[in-house]
């Protein structure tokens, strides 16, 4: 008979199991999904390929938990900037420092979301991906059109072409982002603020 894998251990502890996540995020970053294989993340974990079974059952398994985490805090993030009843103008500038200490905290995460999300989103385990997509285009459309609608923003904005624009270039970031840099999320993103809203804004 064949060998039988051994299943991963639910017991293991937490702050090895997200170490070894780490490492995986890392190298899925770095060398593509594809391309990863468990013993690869076991080489750069330091331990055997086979050990690594004892927490994960596969390199699925790791890298839908590194998908999810990352957007589970993102949205926690998000919906509390969302309920809090601000501006439109409040509105935007918070969700794009959240976006920016997203980044700081899941740098190889947004990376991986950024090249492999496409491909991914065809295999029913990562059908959360194009939910959160979804909800994604329209916190931030519905933000813009808002400001729009109270003047905020200018009457002639093309919303849909600006949401881009905002979306790809905040996210971008996690390409050169460096945690522990010289300039902390919340700076980088009141920078990148300073640039879009003068762009945006009404002009008093």
């Amino acid at each position: 008979m064949p060998p039988t894998k051994k299943k991963p251990q639910v017991t293991a502890a937490p702050a090895r199991r997200s170490e070894l996540l780490g490492t995986a995020a890392e190298v899925f970053a770095e060398q593509g999904y594809n391309a990863t294989t468990v013993r690869k993340i076991a080489d750069h974990a330091g331990m055997l390929a086979g050990s690594l079974y004892y927490h994960f059952d596969s390199k699925e398994s790791m890298l839908e938990e590194i998908l999810r985490t990352f957007l589970d805090e993102l949205w926690d993030g998000y919906d509390a900037v969302l309920d809090a009843g601000l501006g439109p103008r409040e509105t935007l500038q918070a969700l794009v420092t959240e976006s920016f200490r997203e980044i700081d905290r899941h740098r190889p995460a947004v990376a991986i979301y950024q090249k492999e999300s496409k491909q991914l989103v065809a295999q029913e385990r990562f059908a959360f991906l194009a939910e959160s997509q979804r909800r994604f285009e329209k916190a931030w459309l519905s933000t813009l059109e808002r400001g729009v609608a109270e003047r905020a923003f200018r009457a002639d904005l093309d919303v849909r072409l600006t949401y881009r624009f905002v979306r790809d270039t905040v996210w971008v970031a996690a390409s050169w982002y460096r945690p522990g840099g010289q300039h902390s999320p919340e700076e980088i993103a009141r920078q990148y603020l300073s640039m879009v809203l003068d762009g945006i804004a009404v002009r008093e």
